[in-house]
């Protein structure tokens, strides 16, 4: 399944993702050609059981797809809508076949099967159909995955990353819902950042690969003195310090997805977070160096990856807070804890992680 997804998707963005078409989106515009072509595939619906109506994949299946999305910069919530779909159908609830987001920072409280409250930085939050959350009911206290219809948002306050991707805040107040569930066995109320950070990991390891590409492309045709500027000792320094982050990150995020099964592996997913964040910080600016001036032009498309990495990096938790969590998880086992730890495949939750804001 996975080496026909990554077949497909590959096509399918290299068609219409061009990098016209996706810096015509930033600004929030909707890319409508894109997403029906993606609806069509199927593909937002790749992780709901097949009794569900989806396609019962695999993490490590689906890590092609995000990391594609990532490759080619693409302008649409494909990874959220991923996490979105997989947790509806672990809690038993349908697939939703429309753009979905996620709400990973959100303060929401059902009473009654109405909602009410704020989802803080929600991806697309002006344009997907719906959303998924995560809520406290008013009468027990107690945690309740939600499924969110966008248009019942009494207030959208309209923002962007730095890459020109919609971010937006959505207020509900005393809205219905359109289905609930309790979380999943095996998963805590973290689930959202905890799978907002696996996507980003992915979606940053994708273009790390694509901006490395263009990168070394680039010193191989541009003449300086007579010569390549590939052939420079200085540039070929950088470029291999630029792979060894690259690839550092790349098996940092497929091992995040791949033992991400019946859960999400949190230990391993805090260190893709933090290998591919510390790689896009280090990459993206050997990426410019080398490049020169037309590394800053609009008409160069070297921005749309750059500028993508510098936005995922922090978005879903930064390095810094993912190490912190990391290192509680550490320390809080003790020397005692440390194989144990190392050998459960990233399956116990981090300490403290639901106490900490992203």
């Amino acid at each position: 399944m996975r080496e026909l997804f990554e077949a497909t998707i590959e096509r399918l963005f290299a068609d219409i993702a061009t990098s016209h078409y996706v810096l015509s989106c930033e600004g929030g515009e909707w890319p409508a050609e894109l997403w029906a072509a993606l609806e069509e595939s199927g593909f937002a619906l790749a992780g709901v059981a097949e009794d569900l109506g989806g396609a019962e994949a695999t993490w490590a299946d689906m890590y092609v797809l995000v990391r594609a999305a990532g490759r080619f910069s693409v302008p649409a919530p494909l990874g959220e809508s991923l996490l979105a779909n997989w947790l509806l159908s672990k809690a038993g609830l349908e697939g939703h076949a429309g753009p979905l987001s996620i709400a990973a920072n959100s303060v929401l409280v059902i009473d009654d099967e109405r909602i009410s409250g704020i989802a803080h930085a929600v991806p697309w939050g002006r344009s997907v159909d719906a959303i998924v959350a995560i809520a406290t009911t008013l009468a027990e206290g107690t945690p309740q995955l939600v499924l969110l219809q966008r248009s019942t948002a009494a207030q959208v306050t309209q923002s962007l990353n730095v890459a020109g991707e919609p971010r937006d805040d959505l207020s509900f107040s005393d809205a219905l819902v359109l289905a609930q569930a309790a979380l999943p066995v095996g998963l805590d109320v973290d689930v959202l950042a905890q799978g907002g950070a696996m996507l980003r990991a992915g979606q940053a390891a994708g273009a790390l690969h694509a901006l490395l590409d263009m990168t070394a492309g680039y010193a191989r045709e541009r003449q300086q003195f007579g010569k390549a500027i590939g052939s420079f000792q200085a540039i070929q320094q950088q470029l291999a310090v630029f792979a060894e982050q690259t690839a550092a990150a790349g098996i940092a995020a497929e091992a995040a997805f791949t033992e991400s099964d019946n859960g999400l592996a949190a230990l391993t997913i805090a260190a893709a977070k933090i290998s591919t964040s510390e790689a896009a910080s280090v990459a993206a600016g050997i990426a410019h160096s080398v490049h020169g001036a037309i590394g800053f032009t609009e008409e160069y498309p070297l921005h749309l990856l750059t500028r993508r990495l510098w936005a995922w990096r922090s978005e879903f938790g930064s390095a810094s807070l993912w190490s912190q969590r990391l290192g509680q998880q550490i320390c809080s086992g003790g020397s005692a804890g440390y194989w144990p730890l190392l050998t459960s495949h990233g399956q116990q939750p981090l300490n403290n992680s639901a106490s900490t804001p992203l």
